[in-house]
């Protein structure tokens, strides 16, 4: 796996906190494709991955489902980032919050800003359960279940509060510690993975193609509290589980390094080493675990059995199987925590990046003790996408359609607004209306995220319009 010296460079710019924060990067410090394909590759194989391919296989997933719709779905997600992302940032350069503000204000990025920070830290928190399930396995921790929302004793709470506490002194030494350690550790989580999907396989028997895909055959009922996933859920999903990231323009950030678009098609490796194979080898693993005559006596009590990677992984790989669970929650939580500590930092212009680190560590780890946000993540990872990527919408429809629709680009900055209302209405209209929808009328929330987010876009330029009418002309 290629993991080069330009990472920390190149996230330390998605966090806002690197040398062009405030200017397009210059020729001279632009990269070619290798300098994104390890990036790509090692930050997707990660923690989530040993929740997410088990969590598939508790909504009842088909075969066809699970294998063809992540080929779509993976595929969907590597356009996003291609003909989107890197089509814009290479054009502007200038990261995310950057290119925000010039549109919406300081005070809109600020609420920006802190809403990531707070979604970033609920992500990290399930990382650090993850953690936990595999250093609780040789202290015989009682694991949480699927259902579970609250901590359930005292080892978990004290496991928690050491990984935690460890995650976060790590993060609060800055970026560079936090990648390099991420850089060693990234391959080996992407053979753990590996040797758990072959090994799973040969516990369940796989001689064939034919037996590989039989394994789910035509899925079955969800576990309680799931909702049944059918090609569509699998694909949708799939497609927007980086929605934040693609359509919401995030990685803005990361592209605007790039020679050319075309290394947008660098997502690839992450799509299809981490959303593809990990999560296919993650499902194995808990298939493997679901023929056991523990798994059984949970199903026939008519209970969930447990989705907890670290004894999934101890299972098939022994201590190598732990050791790869607690890395992967590790360089997930760590890098997440501190682009967290950076969003709230902005909240304390004069303080120093560790303090918004610690704030973060300790929401972080807070959220770890609630087994709910790893236990229902796929959820969380739908909500996180729907009320982000929005934001990346007025920025897509201002580059492609500012001139036609007769609107001044970069709005905030030309006007010397703090707060453009015509970014905030289109999103808060566009999120209100389609979250009502989903809850209403129990649509799938990742069904609307694309809806809401063409909705965002198309309001934006509606009410620019208005609001820019008599004040300023292009």
């Amino acid at each position: 796996m290629l993991q080069n010296e330009t990472e920390v460079e190149l996230i330390e710019e998605l966090a806002g906190g690197g040398e062009y924060e405030r200017e397009p990067v210059p020729q001279s410090r632009l990269k070619g494709w290798g300098s994104f394909l390890g990036m790509y590759a090692g930050e997707h194989a990660a923690g989530t991955e040993f929740v997410i391919g088990p969590l598939f296989l508790t909504a009842g997933v088909s075969a066809f489902d699970l294998i063809v719709g992540l080929l779509v779905g993976n595929f969907l997600a590597v356009l996003s980032w291609r003909f989107l992302t890197a089509e814009i940032a290479v054009k502007r350069r200038l990261t995310l919050y950057y290119q925000l503000e010039k549109i919406c204000g300081k005070q809109l990025v600020l609420f920006y800003n802190v809403a990531n920070g707070i979604l970033f830290c609920f992500l990290a928190g399930a990382m650090i359960t993850v953690s936990a399930t595999a250093v609780g396995v040789p202290l015989d921790m009682e694991m949480p279940q699927l259902d579970d929302t609250l901590p359930n004793g005292g080892t978990y709470i004290l496991i928690v509060l050491i990984v935690g506490a460890v995650i976060t002194f790590i993060a609060a030494r800055g970026y560079d510690t936090v990648s390099r350690a991420a850089n060693w550790m990234s391959p080996v989580i992407v053979l753990a993975f590996l040797a758990c999907g072959v090994v799973a396989l040969g516990q369940l028997g796989v001689g064939s193609f034919r037996e590989f895909w039989d394994i789910w055959g035509e899925g079955s009922e969800p576990f309680g509290g799931q909702i049944k996933y059918t090609f569509w859920h699998v694909v949708i999903w799939s497609w927007f589980a980086n929605a934040a990231m693609h359509v919401g323009m995030s990685d803005l950030s990361v592209f605007r390094f790039a020679r050319r678009a075309s290394a947008g098609w660098t997502t690839a490796a992450g799509m299809y080493v981490g959303h593809y194979m990990a999560w296919i080898a993650a499902a194995l693993l808990y298939a493997v675990y679901l023929r056991t005559p523990e798994a059984q006596a949970v199903l026939g009590a008519g209970e969930a059995p447990q989705v907890a990677p670290g004894p999934l992984a101890y299972s098939a790989i022994g201590w190598f199987g732990i050791i790869a669970v607690i890395l992967a929650g590790w360089t997930t939580a760590n890098p997440t925590i501190y682009r967290a500590g950076l969003a709230f930092k902005s909240l304390f212009p004069t303080a120093k990046a560790a303090t918004g680190v610690l704030i973060a560590g300790a929401l972080a780890t807070i959220a770890g003790l609630f087994p709910a946000f790893a236990m229902k993540l796929l959820g969380f990872v739908a909500l996180y996408g729907f009320i982000l990527a929005p934001f990346g919408a007025v920025i897509v429809f201002e580059h492609f359609f500012a001139h036609r629709a007769g609107i001044v680009p970069n709005y905030a900055e030309v006007a010397g607004l703090r707060f453009n209302p015509a970014v905030f209405w289109a999103w808060a209209i566009s999120f209100g209306l389609f979250y009502l929808l989903s809850w209403q009328f129990g649509i799938f929330l990742s069904f609307v995220t694309l809806p809401a987010w063409l909705l965002c876009g198309v309001l934006f330029l509606v009410i620019s319009k208005r609001v820019q009418r008599g004040t300023l002309r292009p």
